[in-house]
């Protein structure tokens, strides 16, 4: 199993590299998520807290389950997209998204039989099926404006590969906020047809 700084992180392979992008083929994996509204900046503080909350003991047993990475957070329209369930779709028609998912990825020993319940009933667990993304990985602090700018070359990317991307963009965030901005690790994706 592939870490990051000691935490368990999502797994994937590396299908093709090219500078700072990665294709990445994610295997299914199980995940805790909450859909929160607001600015992204905002929603992602409110749902780390609501998923901090349940892995931290908020359980009906008061279990606490392991922390992983990364936490990812897209609009709800991207979640939807990338887990099979009816899509959701926010905010203003052409404008920011206000409702967001965010998503932190279960340790790979549980099932969704034995997964704490949480107290929380905001909280639902999904199986992601197996998918590909394209990746952009980047340091620094991720203001919305590095993380358009992150977004655009990722576009270009693809489109200069002749690739299209579906739906979009999905974040993830592997560090805490305290870590210093260029220890920071960051990722822009967008899902990619698995043809090919």
């Amino acid at each position: 199993m592939e870490r990051h700084k000691g935490y368990e992180q999502a797994p994937y392979k590396v299908r093709q590299a090219g500078g700072a992008v990665e294709i990445r083929d994610y295997a299914p994996f199980l995940a805790a998520e909450v859909t929160v509204r607001g600015d992204r900046a905002t929603a992602a503080n409110r749902g780390f807290r609501v998923l901090a909350g349940y892995i931290f003991g908020g359980s009906e047993t008061a279990e606490k389950v392991e922390m992983t990475v990364p936490v990812t957070q897209a609009p709800a329209s991207a979640s939807a997209s990338a887990d099979g369930a009816a899509a959701t779709v926010s905010g203003a028609e052409g404008g920011a998204p206000d409702l967001w998912v965010v998503r932190f990825v279960m340790p790979a020993g549980y099932t969704m039989e034995t997964l704490p319940k949480p107290r929380d009933d905001r909280i639902r667990f999904v199986e992601v099926p197996a998918q590909r993304q394209a990746v952009l990985r980047f340091p620094g602090v991720p203001t919305q404006a590095l993380l358009a700018r992150r977004e655009a070359e990722l576009r270009a990317w693809l489109e200069a590969a002749g690739l299209r991307p579906r739906g979009p963009a999905i974040y993830h965030f592997y560090d805490a906020p305290f870590t210093l901005p260029w220890n920071r690790r960051n990722e822009v994706a967008f899902l990619i047809d698995t043809g090919g």
